[in-house]
């Protein structure tokens, strides 16, 4: 009798077990799918949200489902829903990445997988709870254990999926090591059950677990080698890079024979080797030659190093501080042949600084020279000046401008469009408020705002949101090929006025070398055409109210 009690307590002990891990997993794959959703169509407010609660609905699917299940099935049924979420939960990403390369009904293939794992999960709990009502005196007891097992588990799983798969793996990988984790809950409960005689060991379910184990093993073994095949068909020309950091999917492709290089972050081109200056040169040498003094300068977003490579181009700056979120980006943009070449290898001196309170504590000391054609007499060595202290440092801006001191005269912000919350939040009025407390009397911001003829409400309502923070603005824009009509925001203390800067700009110089950008092609891209700048719209961007997120993702790119 002992022994019968003690077994049944060990039963009891491994469906919370069971009920542990399946929580945790569940939980994962939830965040896998809501992850591809948002990398795949965007807007991941929205795909978050449309993506748990209909899987949440197919949970409460599930769960009326396991009523039509008998009492001597319920373990069976386990089992095949484990298995059942082993195979279509590790191989769901890959399927449905698939689909988006080759097929335009791609969201029909994302949701189909949600709901089908929202089924596999909602069965999941019900169930154990039934099979734990045999080793369990009450049923007070029953669901206290097991629904505390599932939440607990639950919170394991988010702080793994936040803390591990997003730094460490890419989101194929994670969903096999998931699958795994499901696998494994349907082998131990068959073997535990079939030596007590409640499973019948035949054929059939060892040669699906086995064909389950292969499957998902070869899926893990491979996955990151399918990964670079199925993107192939997304971009025009050869991948030569393709990486998924904690923040975003980095990719870079090389059309050889026009020696054309593509950056891509999360699918969206930041830039096009062959263009780039048509882009980068405006938005920095113009605020460059404006301002009266420019020895401060700070650039958040661009860790490309583009912009950063026109920057270094002036004798007279001192200080440039470079923020990037992503230290992978810049480090690549350090480090990788092909990015070198094209920003100039203008992270060569750089140094890695972090913030401390209420300022920035350095890290190795390096300062960046560049040699003059004067030979010293006495030492017959290249002479060197200095041009530039250069620093980079990897941190949210919003975060940065929270915590560091000081101003600066000029301010570049390159920055991803605003499709995301996490970037809409760096358009806000908020935002700019801060850039405002940052920038000197004298000094000048410039910021990328969208295009002004393919996403014009966007444009505008950037435009307007930095007005809001009390800066005075002026528009401008250049067509750069590989985007279409590109438009920025010079924007200043409303205390020099605007007549004064347009008088600057009449009187426009350009003293360092450009490939495209000259004092007249600037002048011609404050002409907008009729109407461009006129809208009905006046909302604002805030952090409470993003308005922006719903006019970029939804009233955008959409061509009357």
């Amino acid at each position: 009798m002992m022994k019968e009690r003690q077994s049944l307590s060990f039963a009891s002990v491994l469906l919370c077990a069971c009920m542990f891990a399946s929580g945790a997993c569940g939980i994962i794959l939830e965040y896998i799918q809501a992850s591809l959703a948002s990398m795949i169509l965007g807007n991941s407010f929205e795909q978050w949200a449309m993506v748990i609660g209909l899987m949440l609905f197919w949970m409460g699917f599930g769960s009326l489902i396991q009523a039509q299940i008998s009492k001597k099935h319920l373990i069976y049924t386990f089992i095949a829903v484990e298995t059942a979420l082993a195979l279509v939960g590790g191989f769901s990403p890959t399927l449905t990445y698939i689909s988006y390369g080759y097929t335009a009904h791609y969201s029909l293939v994302l949701y189909f997988f949600v709901s089908f794992i929202g089924i596999m999960i909602g069965l999941e709990i019900p169930i154990i709870i039934r099979i734990n009502n045999d080793f369990s005196k009450e049923l007070s007891t029953n669901l206290g254990n097991i629904l505390s097992a599932d939440y607990l588990g639950s919170l394991i799983g988010s702080l793994i999926f936040v803390f591990i798969f997003l730094r460490f793996t890419p989101i194929t990988e994670a969903a096999f090591l998931t699958a795994g984790a499901n696998f494994f809950l349907a082998f131990i409960t068959f073997i535990y059950f079939s030596k007590k005689g409640l499973v019948k060991t035949g054929f059939l379910i060892p040669f699906i677990m086995l064909i389950t184990f292969c499957a998902v093993s070869y899926g893990y073994l491979n996955n990151r080698d399918w990964n670079l095949k199925i993107e192939q068909p997304l971009y025009d020309d050869p991948i030569i890079l393709s990486k998924t950091t904690r923040y975003q999917h980095i990719v870079i492709t090389h059309y050889k024979p026009f020696d054309e290089v593509r950056l891509f972050l999360n699918g969206n081109l930041q830039f096009c080797s062959t263009d780039e200056q048509r882009y980068h040169e405006p938005m920095v040498h113009p605020v460059m030659n404006i301002v009266p003094i420019k020895e401060r300068v700070l650039i958040l977003g661009g860790g490309d190093g583009c912009a950063l490579r026109e920057v270094l181009k002036y004798k007279d700056v001192k200080e440039v501080l470079l923020v990037d979120l992503d230290p992978e980006m810049t480090r690549l943009a350090k480090t990788h042949p092909v990015l070198k070449r094209i920003n100039q290898d203008a992270f060569k001196d750089t140094r890695l600084v972090t913030m401390a309170g209420k300022g920035v504590v350095p890290g190795i000391d390096k300062r960046l020279y560049i040699e003059t054609n004067k030979r010293n007499q006495h030492t017959k060595l290249p002479e060197t000046r200095k041009l530039a202290d250069v620093k980079v440092m990897n941190v949210d801006a919003d975060k940065f401008l929270n915590a560091v001191a000081g101003s600066w005269d000029v301010i570049i912000i390159d920055l991803p469009d605003p499709s995301t919350p996490e970037l809409t939040k760096l358009y806000t009025r908020e935002f700019y408020k801060k850039i405002r407390r940052h920038l000197s009397q004298h000094g000048m911001m410039v910021v990328q705002a969208t295009s002004p003829y393919l996403a014009k409400e966007s444009f505008l309502c950037i435009g307007r949101t930095i007005e809001s923070a009390n800066l005075s603005i002026l528009a401008f824009h250049e067509n750069v090929p590989s985007f279409g009509d590109w438009g920025w925001y010079l924007a200043w203390h409303p205390n020099i006025q605007k007549k004064k800067i347009m008088d600057k700009i009449k009187h426009l110089n350009i003293d360092v070398p450009t490939r495209f950008i000259t004092p007249e092609v600037f002048r011609s891209e404050l002409v907008f055409g009729k109407d461009a700048l006129t809208t009905t719209n006046r909302q604002i961007n805030t952090i409470l109210h993003p308005a922006l997120l719903t006019i970029y993702n939804h009233e955008s790119w959409l061509l009357e």
